[in-house]
């Protein structure tokens, strides 16, 4: 299963990181493809969600969560070392937010220590 790999992080009660070698291997072992399949196999699929946002485009992963681009106005702001007024222009971002089963897993989950 995903995330049952312990780092020495773990041990130190620190949290880990799962990143995408840990993503290949998870799907290695679950799928039994090739290491070199399975990395092809992660790889395209991240590829395919950040061209959809990319296009504006929302990605919504059933029982994981939502990922949307929002365009953000123009407004003013504050410097807040100095709290005079600064301009923030507009732009782009990504906002997740995650599903009710995934928040319910989460929320459920027992902290170790």
């Amino acid at each position: 299963m995903i995330g049952t790999r312990h780092t020495g992080a773990d041990l130190l009660g620190e949290p880990s990181t799962l990143t995408r070698a840990d993503l290949c291997e998870a799907v290695h072992e679950e799928v039994g493809l090739s290491r070199q399949e399975c990395s092809s196999l992660v790889e395209r699929t991240l590829e395919l969600i950040v061209e959809s946002l990319e296009r504006g485009e929302t990605v919504k992963l059933s029982g994981f969560g939502v990922f949307q681009v929002r365009d953000k106005r123009a407004r003013m702001g504050r410097n807040p070392k100095t709290g005079e007024p600064a301009a923030i222009h507009p732009r782009r971002v990504i906002s997740f937010r995650a599903s009710q089963i995934m928040k319910s897993r989460v929320h459920g989950a027992s902290v170790e220590g």
